[in-house]
């Protein structure tokens, strides 16, 4: 099932996708779960599936305004270099990490399907990562592998806008270049985990302006879904909500010579496999007073 969060007639609420139409499972169960995340802390999701098939679309897909599937998760925790091929792709002769590299992004750096993504007047260097993105459906620490797919919500689509310049502003971190406002985008969905049949090999694409500049599979990664999962869980609680950004095959703008940054008017397209299209249009931040 995909679930979505948007705006209609200026109201935020929630809903099933449905071929063009929208189910208002918001409006439905505004009683019990008047958000999305509500579904997934009470384990709830099952019930708004049975809902969503016996009833007749609200509006269709056209009429409405994505947001971020979950607007105001807790964390978002991105993972770095986690495909065989991008760890080659930085050419300085590391052996492949023993433990996944870690960074933190916030929910406003975010924005949904359809939504402009915004290069920052700071920097022209600003660039797109297409990934495949977790949001955790159960509470857990120190979560052991062979469970940890059970902690699964459902999947959706991620790009990770990095202004590349602001990346390398600290010697050992790179949150400023991975948090500007807007920079990113997440959805247009999540999809249940139940429609997956495994995580090993899911593909994600990238495109701009209709031309291929990533893909990958899964069966890549070298931290798959279930390390991951419990690797984080080690150190933080993971909760419903969460997001985990799984990490990006190569092909990012930076790596082509010259590179290949993203300007006003480009289309981001980030597309994988059981979830769908993430598409978002590039505009400079206003900064006028």
């Amino acid at each position: 099932m995909k679930l979505a969060t948007f705006l209609i007639d200026g109201r935020q609420t929630y809903g099933a996708v449905i071929d063009d139409g929208v189910v208002d499972l918001g409006a439905r169960l505004e009683d019990s779960y008047p958000h999305l995340i509500d579904l997934i802390i009470h384990q709830a999701i099952p019930a708004a599936r049975d809902l969503a098939t016996v009833s007749e679309p609200d509006y269709p897909v056209a009429d409405i305004t994505f947001l971020p599937p979950v607007p105001v998760p807790e964390k978002i925790i991105c993972i770095g270099v986690n495909y065989g091929k991008r760890n080659e792709e930085y050419k300085d002769g590391s052996e492949a990490p023993k433990y996944p590299s870690v960074f933190l992004r916030t929910p406003d750096s975010l924005v949904g399907h359809d939504n402009p993504i915004l290069r920052p007047p700071e920097s022209k260097q600003f660039d797109y990562e297409g990934e495949i993105a977790i949001i955790v459906g159960r509470r857990g620490r120190r979560i052991p592998e062979p469970e940890a797919e059970d902690h699964i919500a459902g999947l959706t689509c991620l790009n990770e806008g990095s202004v590349r310049d602001w990346l390398r502003h600290g010697k050992f971190n790179v949150t400023q270049g991975k948090n500007f406002a807007a920079s990113g985008a997440v959805g247009p969905w999540m999809v249940t985990a139940d429609e997956f049949d495994g995580f090993d090999d899911l593909t994600v694409t990238t495109r701009v302006n209709g031309e291929v500049r990533q893909h990958d599979t899964t069966a890549n990664l070298m931290f798959p879904f279930r390390y991951l999962i419990s690797y984080l869980s080690t150190f933080m609680i993971l909760k419903p909500g969460d997001i985990i950004a799984t990490g990006t095959p190569l092909g990012a703008g930076a790596r082509f010579d010259p590179p290949k940054y993203l300007k006003p008017g480009d289309v981001v397209e980030v597309e994988a496999s059981g979830i769908g299209v993430l598409r978002n249009r590039v505009e400079d931040e206003d900064v006028s007073p």
